[in-house]
């Protein structure tokens, strides 16, 4: 039963708390009683919003948002919750139009509002968006790594390389210990070639600051080619159990499902591989009758178009691509292929120059319109 000792305030600490611990069903139930003594708390619209919104309930949390804005239009909480919403239902312009009336309000000196809203818009993929709101973070409090950090993960995403490994390097000056900045720059500088300083990097984190497999693979690929150090080498263990942790054991019934969806997958790639073959067959067959060889048509994530055979697309690409002219195709192909993978967890083969680029496609990293 609603507790009549409690004020709107105290619901709202207490639910808070609650969300913060991940318990989003408790911090519903307790918003709601929080409702039905104190329908007018904007606080508790809020929360009840952010709550819907982690349990991924869009259209409800729009409602608490909305709720809470005819009580207080100029709320930035609900705000910044209704652009979240918005970008999830897919209503990029409603929800970047309620992002920016929170600056408007004056809100540009609120640096984990600011922060917030970047990182929403970060996930949703809205990059140059995420980058201006990282950036006002960052003009307010210079000092504040985790704002720095997040101008370089933005930057990077953007593809500027360069510039994403200049920043990490001015966020970890400010915080060495800012362990997800050290990571990321770590993995930067390992598809850039640049082991050397990504073993650096890598080498002076933790294995609990890994929340995924990729920096530790790498960091173990590192000391064992750079450092010399046997496979059974015992400072390894560590970073072998963390590896255990994060790739938990399947139960009988993934294992299943696994094997299932594999070989459905080996049986289509082949139906796929065989229509493909087949098809290139005619059109070498159609070049030679005509005399001229096939050529293709790439365009990179870049937007730059490429045409030839596919090597010398992917030659193209590598002399594109500052720093890479005086490596090898194989070379070019197996970094990107490690970029590729960071980027969208899909491996991408580099057996030959055609299924590098027919990989690089289906990740969504380039476009082939012939």
């Amino acid at each position: 039963m609603p507790s009549p000792f409690l004020s709107s305030e105290e619901y709202d600490e207490r639910a808070h708390q609650l969300y913060n611990e991940g318990n989003y069903d408790e911090a519903l139930t307790l918003l709601r009683e929080g409702l039905g003594l104190y329908p007018n708390a904007v606080e508790l619209h809020v929360g009840v919003g952010y709550a819907r919104l982690a349990r991924d309930e869009f259209a409800w949390a729009r409602r608490s948002f909305e709720e809470a804005l005819i009580l207080d239009p100029e709320h930035e909480d609900a705000l910044a919750g209704l652009g979240e919403v918005l970008l999830k239902l897919g209503q990029a312009e409603a929800g970047l139009k309620s992002f920016r009336r929170i600056l408007e309000l004056g809100y540009s000196d609120d640096i984990e509002l600011m922060l917030q809203v970047g990182r929403a818009l970060f996930r949703e993929g809205y990059m140059e968006d995420a980058k201006d709101f990282f950036e006002i973070a960052v003009q307010q409090t210079p000092e504040n790594a985790e704002a720095v950090a997040m101008v370089g993960y933005a930057q990077h995403r953007l593809a500027d390389e360069a510039g994403a490994a200049e920043t990490l390097r001015k966020a970890l000056q400010l915080d060495p210990e800012h362990s997800e900045a050290r990571i990321y720059l770590g993995n930067l500088l390992y598809d850039q070639g640049e082991y050397e300083a990504a073993l650096y990097h890598l080498d002076r984190t933790k294995p609990e600051d890994h929340w995924d497999e990729l920096g530790i693979w790498r960091l173990l690929e590192l000391k064992k080619s750079h450092l010399r150090l046997r496979d059974d080498d015992p400072s390894l263990k560590i970073w072998e159990e963390r590896l255990a942790e994060l790739q938990p054991a399947p139960d009988a019934l993934d294992e299943m499902l696994s094997e299932i969806e594999q070989r459905a997958a080996e049986q289509e790639q082949e139906a796929a591989r065989s229509q493909l073959e087949l098809f290139g067959a005619l059109l070498n067959e159609m070049s030679e009758q005509k005399g001229a060889p096939v050529r293709h048509r790439v365009v990179g994530r870049d937007g730059r178009p490429y045409e030839g055979s596919w090597e010398e697309i992917v030659r193209g690409m590598r002399d594109a691509t500052p720093g890479q002219a005086q490596r090898t195709l194989e070379d070019f192909m197996q970094a990107e292929a490690r970029r590729g993978f960071a980027l969208t967890g899909i491996l991408i083969p580099t057996r030959d120059a055609e299924s590098f680029l027919r990989a690089s496609a289906d990740a969504g990293l380039l476009r082939i319109e012939r």
